[in-house]
């Protein structure tokens, strides 16, 4: 400070010696710092935008951005869907799915974003230049796990632009605008969901019990900037970097089972961020219990929830019903549900997996007997048994008929 003082004294003795009104020799020190706050203002955003990977993931300090929800405004007419191809080169199955959300919905704009563009854009919103969450771009940057970066970017999506999301083999069965019932006004309503999983009564199965109560996130609707959606992508991360630390790896390098995904940034992420941003509004603790044998719709807090049939119906568990029921608004298809091949279910050696029961009380029931008669067994029993079950599993193999393709014409 010192010597920026004695600088300035300096410039006042040389402008004594020219010819300059006294006026402006008063005034052009404070032009001269006025200059300098400016220049370090403008570069201040060039130094942030330097941070890398490590130093956020050292918790260094930034910076950030938010959008802000307008409260009484418009849902955005928009579908978003995201795929590892552009429409250009969707297989006819997806097509054909895509086809019904433009054609029941002609006054929407529909975009996809794939394996090839995901990443530009979420620098571009995320970046530097957007809301200055170098943390959320270099942990979107690190993923591997595709159904982690699908589930990731479709709340990243929602919180920058809103509108309805929906997976690639979700098939829209009515209009949008048979999401919000008469009764409702748009103004009063910020996000819609539906009821996904509705089986209370496994809530402590040690399997079954943490996904039992879930709404659907392959299909949901929502206006920009809403705190849940970054509250969601705030645990994520957090989520992401614990999971990271715990098995001593980069995060391109972590290996989870299906439900570590499920909880993670699945239903059960998804279902616990909305029940917890109700109690925020609702001024009081907003439990599954509210929307347990949900025959009408709910408006809590600016969510509004559909009943089971709207976004999952002929589940064949949770009351669901069918898809030719007036309610269903859309169907899933589940085509592009293969995940689970790369983070496998809890299965049994010998009796699989209890989600083979589709909530079906009496039989797990049975699988639970089972499994505690399986246990009670002396560990050679157990060997034997588990033997016995992968012979019957190949001979079952290499009895299957082989079919032979016609010759190409």
């Amino acid at each position: 400070m010192q010597a920026s003082v004695n600088q300035l004294g300096l410039i006042n003795l040389q402008l004594k010696s020219i010819s300059i009104p006294r006026q402006i020799q008063r005034s052009l020190p404070l032009y001269l710092i006025g200059a300098f706050v400016v220049f370090f203002l403008f570069n201040a955003g060039n130094l942030r935008s330097s941070l890398t990977g490590r130093s956020v993931r050292r918790g260094i300090a930034y910076p950030t951005s938010t959008i802000s929800a307008l409260e009484g405004s418009h849902f955005p007419k928009k579908i978003w869907q995201t795929w590892k191809v552009d429409p250009l080169d969707f297989e006819p199955r997806d097509l054909e799915c895509a086809r019904t959300w433009t054609a029941k919905n002609p006054a929407y704009r529909y975009e996809v974003l794939t394996d090839s563009n995901d990443i530009g854009y979420v620098e571009h919103h995320f970046g530097p230049n957007g809301l200055n969450r170098p943390d959320i771009v270099y942990m979107y940057r690190s993923l591997t796990a595709q159904i982690i970066k699908a589930d990731l970017l479709r709340y990243l999506i929602m919180y920058v632009e809103g509108g309805v999301y929906a997976d690639i083999d979700v098939e829209a069965l009515k209009s949008i605008d048979r999401f919000i019932p008469e009764r409702y006004h748009e103004k009063d309503v910020d996000m819609i969901i539906g009821v996904e999983i509705d089986q209370p009564e496994f809530i402590t199965h040690p399997i079954l019990g943490p996904k039992s109560e879930s709404f659907c996130q392959w299909t949901f609707m929502c206006k920009p900037g809403l705190p849940v959606m970054m509250r969601l992508i705030d645990h994520i991360i957090k989520w992401l970097d614990d999971v990271s630390k715990r098995q001593g790896v980069p995060v391109s390098d972590i290996e989870l089972d299906f439900d570590e995904v499920i909880s993670g940034t699945g239903p059960s992420a998804f279902t616990a961020a909305v029940l917890a941003e109700m109690s925020i509004k609702h001024g009081s603790p907003v439990t599954w219990d509210t929307f347990h044998n949900l025959d009408e719709s709910k408006l809590i807090g600016g969510v509004l929830v559909l009943t089971v049939e709207a976004f999952a119906a002929g589940q064949g568990h949770s009351d669901s019903g069918n898809h030719n029921s007036r309610g269903a608004l859309v169907k899933h298809r589940y085509h592009a549900s293969g995940w689970p091949s790369k983070h496998p279910r809890y299965r049994h050696p010998v009796y699989g997996e209890v989600e083979r029961c589709n909530w079906e009380p009496e039989c797990v029931r049975l699988w639970d007997a089972n499994m505690a008669a399986f246990d009670a067994l002396p560990p050679e029993e157990q060997q034997r048994q588990i033997e016995d079950t992968v012979n019957s599993e190949q001979l079952m193999t290499s009895e299957q008929p082989i079919f032979e393709l016609p010759p190409a014409l």
